[in-house]
């Protein structure tokens, strides 16, 4: 896995870089049907409902490791199934969604590689941000592998 950081001219970037071993469908489906994101990206059972179209919305509620809960919304910005998907995730305070990118390129048909990267307002959120997605990607490859 490679990961890089930039500041860019409105903010603050990372892009996160990962080889799976799955086809783009099957990475696709696991981000995608709340039955499986429940599974792997640590949501609580049944609180995961996902419209997964350009202007449909999501919601979930994650898990902590220490059993704390927090609710997460947003809204699907981009959709282009198997490939590319722009979320939006609702940030109190702001009036525009934080938008993380994660586009899936199929090598062959047993490996994807998937690109994350947000911008994000500072170096703070920023950091926060990438340690979240390179946990999402570590949970992600494990249930992968699982088959």
């Amino acid at each position: 896995m490679t990961t890089e950081q930039t500041t860019a001219a409105n903010g603050f970037a990372y892009t996160l870089t990962r080889t799976l071993n799955a086809p783009a469908v099957a990475v696709w489906q696991a981000w995608t049907t709340p039955e499986q994101y429940t599974q792997w990206a640590g949501a609580a059972a049944g609180s995961v409902e996902m419209d997964v179209r350009p202007g449909g919305v999501w919601k979930a509620t994650m898990v902590t490791p220490d059993g704390g809960q927090f609710p997460l919304t947003g809204s699907y910005l981009e959709v282009a199934e198997h490939r590319r998907l722009v979320t939006g995730m609702d940030v109190p305070g702001k009036p525009e969604p934080a938008a993380m990118t994660m586009e899936l390129d199929e090598q062959d048909d047993h490996h994807t590689r998937i690109v994350l990267s947000q911008t994000c307002d500072t170096a703070e959120e920023r950091d926060m941000a990438e340690q979240g997605s390179t946990m999402l990607l570590d949970s992600l490859t494990t249930f992968l592998a699982a088959g």
